[in-house]
């Protein structure tokens, strides 16, 4: 049975003897669970089957049916700008398409261009989802040396919609370049189905790359080729259910693109973590129950099952939840995209959670000493304790002050970059150079100005269109300002394109939006591709301290419910923040100052994407916890069972280091794929994250937590017994 603390008390009591390995104890919830689902064999696994053969069904179709835009900060001004355009002004809206007939040999209304413009038309207006189409106009669409052209593409449907339709009639189009005369449509409906393809294929590669560097790693930690298939087998079931759902919500939701590309790399980090604690668990446990008696094989097999159950299933339970609460702060944030990410993340976690937790045992059982087939000569099945990691303990037990100041020191000089550190939405540089919405960009910027790409759009009244015009003929940041176009119904309003002097992604575009909206009348709205960005990241920059400090809160009462020690959930808490400081400082001189572009392969934009201070440290604080669980997790049982703090601190790194030390280096093989293909944003994703893992599993966890642990020592797990009574009764000991 599991060992009581006295209330208020820093240590346990303990039972008068040793317990008997092959005595039955009673399992706790998620042990009786286990044997649950060894006696429930045929039903678990059918509606396993079921489930991932019915949701695997859908998942075929998750790149075409989810959603590829929803970056925008919903209730903003320039999002209102976009629906009105969109609902009075013939679609000319910021997701209208601008396809680009640029001619080399005179001009573009003439000769074959001539007929290229007039096909560009035609198939422009026989697409039901385009609106009102727009020919090329003098002073406004049409260059003045004649050469280049745009032709408008009004957005007849929502903004997910019109990144379909770019993605359905851009290679149509540019398939109508004649000799001499070029087609390449772009805007931000193409900016953004060009984006999700180049990322989509830069996903699939860092999968496909990271696939067998993580099976060498699980054969090395295991040891057993088939004790290192399961983690991935696991992973793919989670997967694949999570990819149906994902499909089926859409119909309900827009769900982004880039929840699936997420949800691929936590699925397969996450779910291999979870594995590897219960494979590793359960095969000690077992070990240790091996009686000579045939009629108690089962028995024995289901009593490791509730072992493993109620020590690294808890702990893997207690690391989920961390996980999801983590990702839960991130729905705070009023934009479809982050919301959608956050959410498909979510489930498939949910997912992996599930299978690990129903299907694993399961597994475990039936295959049982059939797992260590295929083993490496020098691989110990039974072995749990680890006499390095152990050895590694004592030395830090020794000098905990001289180990702690060097990781400590280390952490804050990574960190220190931080400081420094810009953000901005992404430019037309996370596109390939050859991609239809890049190249169209160059050549309008070419032909028309620097801010070209980038031009606002106004709302006015009628009775306010004069004022309007004058305003942003004299600001400054404006080098050109088109007529007022009337509304294509009875509404009061003008629509009025103002083209910037700089371009798009130029900080001090964001100057003269907020100085017009400053200058301008009350009833005037600015908004156009640009503006929307910059709402976006103004929403970010304020939702962020609240994602943080949410984060924090949930993370430290869920170790405090988990650990019922409030210094250690504390120090846990505050020491996952290093690890996080210090990637984001080695992003900054990697992403913004541009050091090591070359090796990894991209041009930098002088910034860090707006949206990593925000998502990723959700991601990078979820993981960082799920490793602080799984260490204090073996602690906190090692410290019930003697109430001795050495060993709940050797003890912990001698019986989850070694997995930690794995877990860790497949993450970081799985993150550290994604730095090495596709445009900037994966490459963010992949340097930050991997640089996290690698930083809090080696270092935070292995060394820094564990000398806390040495310096606190008792005081670690004290709890006053007022507090102990609010809490719910969690332990970690089986006996």
């Amino acid at each position: 049975m599991s060992t009581s603390y006295v209330r208020g008390s820093a240590a346990p009591t303990h039972p008068a003897q040793a317990p008997d390995p092959h005595r039955a104890s009673r399992p706790g919830p998620l042990g009786r669970l286990g044997v649950w689902v060894t006696n429930h064999v045929k039903l678990v696994t059918i509606v396993w089957i079921l489930a991932i053969v019915g949701l695997g069904a859908f998942a075929p179709q998750v790149e075409k049916n989810l959603s590829g835009a929803g970056w925008q900060a919903n209730g903003s001004e320039s999002v209102e700008v976009r629906e009105l355009a969109q609902e009075h002004f013939g679609g000319n809206a910021s997701s209208a398409i601008q396809v680009v007939v640029h001619s080399e040999d005179g001009p573009v209304t003439e000769g074959d261009g001539s007929k290229v413009l007039a096909e560009v038309t035609r198939m422009l207006e026989s697409e039901p989802r385009i609106a009102e189409v727009v020919a090329p106009m003098p002073g406004a669409t049409l260059s003045p040396d004649g050469s280049t052209a745009i032709v408008l593409a009004g957005a007849g449907a929502d903004t997910n919609e019109m990144v379909r339709v770019a993605t359905d009639l851009k290679e149509p189009l540019q398939d109508l370049s004649a000799s001499g005369v070029t087609v390449n449509p772009t805007g931000s409906s193409l900016l953004w189905s060009d984006f999700n393809e180049a990322n989509l294929d830069a996903m699939l590669k860092s999968e496909f790359m990271s696939w067998p560097v993580t099976l060498a790693i699980l054969v090395l930690a295991f040891g057993a080729l088939v004790a290192a298939g399961l983690p991935l087998i696991l992973t793919l079931a989670g997967l694949v259910a999570s990819a149906g759902s994902l499909v089926l919500i859409n119909e309900l939701v827009p769900v982004s693109i880039w929840a699936m590309n997420f949800a691929m790399m936590f699925a397969l980090a996450l779910g291999i973590d979870y594995a590897l604690f219960l494979v590793v668990r359960y095969r000690a446990a077992r070990a240790a129950r091996r009686s000579s008696d045939p009629a108690r094989a089962v028995t024995d097999r289901q009593e490791a099952i509730a072992q493993t159950m109620d020590t690294a299933g808890k702990a893997v339970l207690l690391s989920g939840l961390t996980v999801l609460i983590s990702l839960s702060a991130v729905m705070l944030v009023p934009s479809p995209s982050f919301r959608s990410m956050a959410g498909g993340i979510m489930l498939s976690v949910v997912f992996v959670l599930a299978a690990t937790l129903t299907l694993l045992p399961l597994v475990l059982f039936k295959l049982d000493d059939r797992i260590n087939k295929f083993s490496l000569p020098w691989a110990r099945s039974g072995e749990h304790r680890s006499a390095k990691f152990a050895a590694w303990g004592e030395r830090l037990w020794k000098r905990p002050v001289a180990w702690g100041l060097a990781s400590l020191v280390l952490l804050l000089a990574l960190a220190a970059p931080l400081l420094g550190l810009q953000t901005a939405m992404p430019s037309i540089k996370v596109l390939p150079e050859d991609a239809s919405a890049r190249v169209g960009y160059n050549l309008v910027q070419e032909a028309f100005g620097e801010g070209a790409p980038g031009t606002l759009q106004v709302l006015a009244q009628r009775d306010d269109a004069e004022a309007t015009t004058a305003v942003l003929n004299e600001d400054e940041g404006i080098a050109a300002v088109m007529q007022p176009m009337p509304a294509a119904d009875e509404s009061d309003q003008v629509l009025i394109q103002a083209v910037p002097t700089v371009d798009p992604s130029d900080p001090v575009l964001g100057d003269t939006v907020d100085r017009l909206r400053v200058d301008l009348p009350e009833s005037v709205m600015v908004g156009g591709a640009p503006v929307e960005n910059l709402d976006l990241k103004t929403q970010l920059d304020e939702s962020t301290p609240l994602v943080i400090g949410v984060v924090l809160v949930l993370g430290f009462l869920l170790l405090l419910v988990a650990l019922q020690a409030p210094l250690i959930s504390l120090l846990g808490t505050l020491a996952s923040l290093l690890s996080t400081a210090a990637a984001f400082g080695v992003a900054r001189l990697i992403f913004q100052e541009g050091y090591g572009a070359d090796l990894l392969g991209f041009e930098s934009q002088g910034f860090l994407d707006a949206w990593a201070p925000v998502f990723f440290f959700a991601m990078i604080f979820a993981i960082a916890m799920d490793y602080t669980v799984f260490l204090l997790a073996s602690a906190k049982e090692h410290y019930e069972r003697t109430g001795d703090a050495k060993d709940a601190m050797v003890g912990s790194l001698a019986h989850s280091g070694r997995v930690i030390f794995a877990a860790g280096a497949v993450m970081v093989a799985v993150f550290f794929t994604f730095a090495l293909s596709g445009p900037i944003p994966p490459k963010e994703m992949g340097v930050v994250l991997g640089i996290a893992v690698l930083l809090d599993a080696f270092l935070v966890r292995l060394v820094l937590l564990p000398v806390l642990l040495r310096l606190t020592g008792n005081a670690a797990w004290y709890c006053p017994a007022w507090l102990r009574r609010i809490l719910p009764n969690i332990t970690f000991a089986h006996d």
